[in-house]
């Protein structure tokens, strides 16, 4: 029996950094990706971060009942979904598997494949080091979207409050203020649940 490791944070976390360590890892975790109507950005590829598609697709998917989870965001660049499908690459009776998601993501895995199946991990940074890594990180856009960033940022004080946290029984944490201490303390807490 596999698991799916649900990696959760507010935004710039470092949960993608943390994903990349923990992929190349020895821990022989699978990705899933993810699918998404945004814009790609620079430095992503196709079928790496996402699989990046269109509304037509997502309503084709709809109608066949392959989505597993689906969330949609107004960005001041338009509206943004991302979408998980169940297309066959997830085979939770022989492979364990590590996602980044929100806590709607988390809940809707649980729903879909059940709670036995999903262990959070829910990482943490404080306020003023997360906003100084997401500035930091849009200002190496092309064509930087601050009032996005904004966006996101006032929007994750929101998703992950406390209450929702505690509802959902998410109660182990990782700080991420050392990188290679939280990819250790992660790892072992992988490894505790497999």
């Amino acid at each position: 029996m596999g698991k799916i490791f649900c990696l959760m944070g507010k935004s710039a976390t470092g949960k993608d950094t943390i994903y990349s360590r923990l992929l190349s890892s020895s821990l022989n975790l699978r990705p899933i990706i993810p699918y998404t109507t945004r814009p790609i950005r620079e430095g992503e590829v196709n079928g790496r971060e996402y699989h990046f598609t269109d509304n037509d697709f997502l309503s084709e998917m709809t109608n066949k009942g392959c989505v597993i989870e689906k969330r949609s965001y107004n960005t001041v660049c338009g509206l943004w979904n991302y979408f998980t499908l169940d297309d066959g690459q997830i085979e939770i009776d022989r492979y364990n598997y590590i996602y980044i998601g929100t806590l709607d993501v988390y809940k809707s895995f649980v729903d879909y494949f059940g709670s036995q199946y999903i262990v959070p991990i829910y990482i943490e940074v404080d306020d003023y080091l997360r906003l100084r890594r997401a500035l930091d990180r849009e200002k190496q856009q092309k064509v930087p979207k601050y009032a996005e960033l904004c966006r996101r940022y006032l929007g994750d004080e929101a998703d992950f409050n406390e209450e929702t946290l505690t509802v959902l029984g998410i109660n182990r944490r990782f700080n991420n203020i050392d990188l290679e201490n939280t990819v250790k303390n992660i790892s072992d807490y992988i490894c505790k649940n497999i």
